[in-house]
């Protein structure tokens, strides 16, 4: 999030501050769990962030007047994770398979119901919940069981974050030119490129550590490409937040809103960086 200068105020740096201690304490758990515990820790953890955001996603949606299914979303979207862990993240079909018979499911129990006319927008949108939150964030677990893995998903979580941090702080301070006022009139030009230069910095600290070695070009480059799809990731929430007329997700992480809001930006980064891991070491 990048907001404009505006905007900044004692309330603002209080909630820079709680966000920041906020994102401490869950960048500090993650490290811990993804470095000195088994695999399965991590997928737990990561299910434990699907249920809660995809929770999050339906609750807007309802509260949008969209009448989506909400304990058929739930259950399937929490055995995307578990189905993902069981296949050790590899590139098998069993979530496909999986998603392609919720949507023929789906279909059978609408035949039972009467008078929904607008039972093909809550089917579309529990799937597309399903798809958002619960298996672009599962990604997370294919990457970990990759080679250094765990290092790997350091590496992406820390980039993107860094994004996130850096367009906030910058956009706060010296936000003028909003970026797409329509979408989110708070998100600035200035907190953009605040965000991918601390992205960028953050990738070439990292390159040294990183299990299989980058040029410093791929680096930046990597740096840049995962700061822009993390925004991107960001202001799609926040075109789903104006549809809802909401502000936040939820509010139980402070200064960060919902544990969507907290995801949002990971969620697009996590496959695009899979499949690059995959074509850099098929």
């Amino acid at each position: 999030m990048n907001v404009r200068a505006d905007g900044a105020s004692g309330s603002a740096a209080a909630k820079f501050g709680r966000r920041l201690v906020t994102s401490t304490v869950l960048i500090g758990l993650t490290a811990y769990v993804l470095l000195e515990l088994p695999p399965i820790f991590f997928a737990v953890q990561v299910a434990l962030f699907v249920g809660l955001a995809l929770f999050e996603f339906l609750a807007l949606l309802r509260q949008g007047g969209i009448p989506v299914y909400r304990v058929f979303g739930m259950s399937m979207g929490l055995l995307i994770p578990a189905i993902v862990y069981m296949e050790y993240g590899g590139t098998q079909s069993g979530e496909i398979l999986f998603l392609v018979l919720g949507c023929l499911f789906l279909f059978v129990m609408e035949f039972f119901r009467k008078d929904n006319p607008q039972s093909l927008i809550g089917i579309s949108l529990t799937l597309f919940g399903i798809l958002y939150v619960s298996w672009f964030l599962s990604f997370l677990i294919k990457i970990r069981f990759l080679y250094g893995g765990a290092i790997w998903c350091g590496y992406l979580l820390i980039v993107t974050k860094a994004c996130d941090i850096g367009a906030y702080s910058v956009g706060t301070l010296f936000g003028r030119n909003t970026l797409v006022p329509h979408v989110s009139p708070r998100k600035t030009l200035e907190g953009l490129a605040g965000g991918i230069a601390l992205s960028v910095l953050s990738s070439v600290a990292l390159g040294p550590y990183l299990p299989r070695p980058l040029a410093l070009p791929h680096l930046i480059v990597l740096g840049a490409l995962i700061a822009v799809v993390g925004q991107i990731g960001d202001l799609s929430e926040s075109l789903m937040k104006r549809f809802c007329q909401a502000r936040d997700s939820g509010r139980f992480l402070p200064g960060m809103g919902g544990f969507l809001d907290a995801v949002d930006s990971v969620l697009f980064t996590a496959p695009i960086f899979y499949f690059h891991l995959k074509v850099l070491y098929p």
